[in-house]
C-alpha cells in the first residue's frame, strides 16, 4: 500500500513493520512525531521518558532483554544520551537497537547546529541517512537487521527537511520479530574495566566487518551519467543535487559510516572532477580526503545553515558549469528559476512570541520590572529573552539554568544572589533540573528557582511528562507532586503563585530573593492553548481613558497593538488573561464580557 507520510511517521512505520516492541523518547523538534506515531500502534510499548539518557537506557534494556527497541531524540538530545551510547557500542545488543538522531541544520528550533554523524564515528557504530520518507521507512527496517547482524546499536540520522517533509511510501505488514532468549552474560553486558578491555577489540573487529559490508550495501549506489562531473552526497543533499545538477554522475551514500572506501575510490577515479555535497560538517569530505582523493567541498559549500537546490546550483553548479558548459546549458535557466523561488521566499522576519494568555508572560514582565539577573532554560519561556520582555540573561541547554545560577552566586557572592533567579519549565525541570537543584541545596546556595509549571511540554506540541498524569498513549498514570519533589531535594521554602496575579508574583519574588536559603517558586497556570475552559472574557480598551502610554505593549502580547495613539486589542487573539488590565495605569482596559468556549 502507498501512503503519503511525513518522514518521522515513515520512521515509525518502519519500526512497526520491523517488529519493534519498545520505543522511548523525550520530545524535541524535529524528532517528536516519531513517538507520537508509534504510540498509535497497540503492539508497541511507547513512552515519553524524563530525558534522552533515560529513553536510550530503557530502549537498551529492552534490546538486551530480547525485544527490538528504538530511542528517538533531536541532535542535542544525543548529547544527554551519549554516556550510555558509547558503552552500548562495547556491549552490543541482543535484539535490534536503533537510535534516531534528528539534526537541525539552520537552527529552526534548536540552540546550536551540530552534526551527529560524528557520534557514530566516535562510537564506531553504523550510521544510515535517508533522503526521503520511503528511505526513512526502509532504512529503519534495515537498521534493525544491521543491529542484530553486527551486534551493535545503529544510528539513523535524520535532518529537519527529511523529518518534516512528506513523500509517498510503499508500506507493508508488520513482521513479528518475537522475543530473543535472554542469557546472563556479565562479560558482555557488565562493563567492568576487565570486561571492557576484552570488548574493545571486538568493536574494532566489528568495524572492519562493517567496512566490508558497506562496499556492497544496497543503500550505497552509483548513478552513472556524465562522467566529467561527479558528486558524492547523502541524505537530503542528494535531492538537492538531483534537482540542481541534472545529468552529473552521483554516488549516493545511504550508509555514511563506515565509508565504503573501494566504492568511493572507484567513483572518484571514474569522474573528471569530484564534488562532495553535504549539510553542516565535512564528515564525508574528510574521510574521502583521507583516502588521498582530491575533491571540492566545503571551500565552496557553507558549513552553516541548511542547504537548498538554489544554494547547490549557485555553488557547485556554477563551478561545474565551467567544466561542462554543454551539460550545464539548462542549468543557467534552472539556477535563475531556483533563485527566483528563493527570493520569493525571502519574507519579512516574523520572530516567535509567547501566545496570547501565556502564563509565562507575567513572570518575565515582573523579572524585568525588578531588574533581576535571570539564568534561563529551554522551552517556550526562552522567548522571555526577546523584546519587549528582554528578561533572560543566559540559556545554554536543558537544565542549565539551575547550576548556572549557583555558579554565579559562588563567583560573585551573596549580595549578587539577591538580584538573581533561575527559571525553568516543569518538563525541563524533570528532564535535568532536579540534579542542579540538589547541587544548589547540597552546596549551600541561597538563590531562588522559579518553576514555570504550565502542565505540559508545550514548545514541542504538548506532550505528556511525569508531571501531567498521563502516558504517551494518553492513559492515566502517576503524577509527580512538584512541591513534594523539591522539598524532598532539601528545599524548605516552596511557594506556589498564580502567574496571572502580578502583585502576588512581584511580592513573592521580592521576598524569596531576599532570603538566605534556597527557595523555589512554582508559577502554576495551564498552557493557554490547552485549557479553553479556563480562558476568561476577552479585554477591551476604553479609548476615552487610554493615555497612549504604551505600558501594555511592554507585555509583548500579540493581541495588543498601537494605532493612532491608542492601545488596541484583537478580540480574536485575546485570551482574557487580564495582564494588560493589570498594568494599565489609567484602568482603560477591562473585560468585554465575551467568553470564547
Amino acid at each position: 500500500m502507498r501512503e503519503l507520510l511525513l518522514g518521522n511517521h515513515a520512521v515509525a512505520r518502519g519500526a512497526y513493520e520491523a517488529g519493534v516492541s519498545v520505543a522511548a523518547a523525550y520530545p524535541g523538534t524535529p524528532s517528536t512525531e516519531i513517538i507520537e506515531a508509534l504510540a498509535l500502534y497497540p503492539e508497541i510499548y511507547t513512552e515519553w521518558a524524563p530525558n534522552e539518557k533515560v529513553a536510550l537506557e530503557v530502549a537498551a534494556g529492552a534490546a538486551i532483554g530480547g525485544g527490538r527497541a528504538l530511542a528517538a531524540m533531536k541532535h542535542v538530545g544525543l548529547n544527554v544520551a551519549a554516556d550510555p551510547l558509547m558503552t552500548l557500542a562495547y556491549t552490543g545488543v541482543n535484539a535490534g537497537l536503533v537510535v534516531v538522531s534528528a539534526d537541525d541544520p539552520g537552527l529552526f528550533s534548536s540552540q546550536n547546529e551540530q552534526d551527529n554523524r560524528y557520534y557514530a564515528r566516535l562510537a564506531q557504530i553504523p550510521c544510515l541517512e535517508p533522503a526521503d520518507s520511503q528511505e526513512a521507512r526502509d532504512f529503519t527496517m534495515l537498521a534493525f537487521d544491521l543491529s542484530e547482524r553486527f551486534d551493535t546499536p545503529v544510528m539513523l540520522r535524520l535532518t529537519t527537511r527529511v523529518a518534516h517533509s512528506y513523500s509517498l511510501v510503499e508500506t507493508g505488514l508488520r513482521q513479528e520479530a518475537g522475543l530473543k532468549d535472554y542469557v546472563k552474560q556479565p562479560p558482555k553486558y557488565v562493563m567492568l574495566p576487565a570486561f571492557g578491555r576484552a570488548r574493545h577489540p571486538l568493536v574494532e573487529e566489528r568495524r572492519e566487518r562493517l567496512k566490508a559490508y558497506a562496499e556492497t550495501a544496497p543503500v550505497n549506489r552509483v548513478e552513472w551519467a556524465d562522467r566529467r562531473v561527479g558528486v558524492i552526497t547523502a541524505g537530503i543533499a542528494y535531492q538537492y543535487v538531483k534537482e540542481a545538477l541534472p545529468g552529473v554522475s552521483v554516488l549516493k551514500l545511504g550508509l555514511t559510516y563506515p565509508l565504503p572506501e573501494k566504492l568511493v575510490r572507484e567513483f572518484a577515479g571514474g569522474v573528471g572532477t569530484c564534488f562532495v555535497v553535504e549539510e553542516l560538517e565535512p564528515f564525508l569530505e574528510e574521510q574521502v580526503r583521507l583516502l588521498g582523493l582530491s575533491v571540492i567541498g566545503k571551500e565552496i559549500i557553507p558549513r552553516v545553515g541548511e542547504l537548498s537546490p538554489a544554494l547547490v546550483a549557485g555553488t557547485v553548479g556554477r563551478r561545474a558549469a565551467l567544466l561542462v558548459p554543454d551539460l550545464a546549458a539548462n542549468w543557467t535557466v534552472r539556477d535563475q528559476a531556483l533563485s527566483q523561488v528563493a527570493a520569493a521566499l525571502d519574507l519579512p522576519a516574523r520572530p516567535p512570541v509567547m501566545c496570547p494568555g501565556c502564563p509565562h508572560r507575567g513572570v518575565f514582565y515582573t523579572l524585568k520590572k525588578l531588574n533581576l539577573v535571570v539564568t534561563g532554560d529551554i522551552g517556550c519561556y526562552t522567548l522571555g529573552a526577546s523584546p519587549p520582555l528582554s528578561s533572560m540573561d543566559t540559556c545554554i541547554c536543558m537544565g542549565a539554568s539551575v547550576g548556572m545560577a549557583l555558579g554565579m552566586e559562588k563567583a560573585r557572592g551573596r549580595d549578587f544572589a539577591r538580584r538573581l533567579v533561575a527559571v525553568i519549565g516543569d518538563s525541563t525541570f524533570l528532564h535535568s533540573g532536579m540534579t542542579g537543584l540538589l547541587d544548589w541545596v547540597y552546596n549551600r546556595g541561597s538563590g531562588t528557582l522559579i518553576i514555570l509549571d504550565n502542565g505540559t511540554t508545550a514548545m514541542t506540541g504538548h506532550q505528556h511528562h511525569p508531571g501531567t498524569g498521563y502516558t504517551a498513549a494518553g492513559d492515566p498514570t502517576f503524577k509527580v507532586d512538584l512541591e513534594q519533589l523539591v522539598r524532598g531535594l532539601g528545599v524548605s521554602r516552596v511557594r506556589v503563585v498564580d502567574p496571572y496575579d502580578l502583585d502576588e508574583v512581584e511580592a513573592t519574588v521580592k521576598e524569596e530573593v531576599d532570603t538566605a536559603e534556597p527557595s523555589v517558586i512554582i508559577a502554576r497556570r495551564s498552557c493557554a492553548l490547552l485549557k479553553k475552559e479556563e480562558k476568561g472574557a476577552v479585554c477591551k480598551v476604553d479609548e476615552g481613558s487610554c493615555l497612549g502610554c504604551r505600558k501594555c505593549l511592554e507585555l509583548g502580547c500579540p493581541a495588543l497593538s498601537f494605532v493612532e495613539g491608542q492601545a488596541c486589542i484583537d478580540a480574536l487573539q485575546c485570551n482574557g488573561c487580564g495582564l494588560c488590565a493589570s498594568v494599565c495605569p489609567s484602568q482603560a482596559i477591562s473585560e468585554a464580557g465575551v467568553v470564547y468556549e
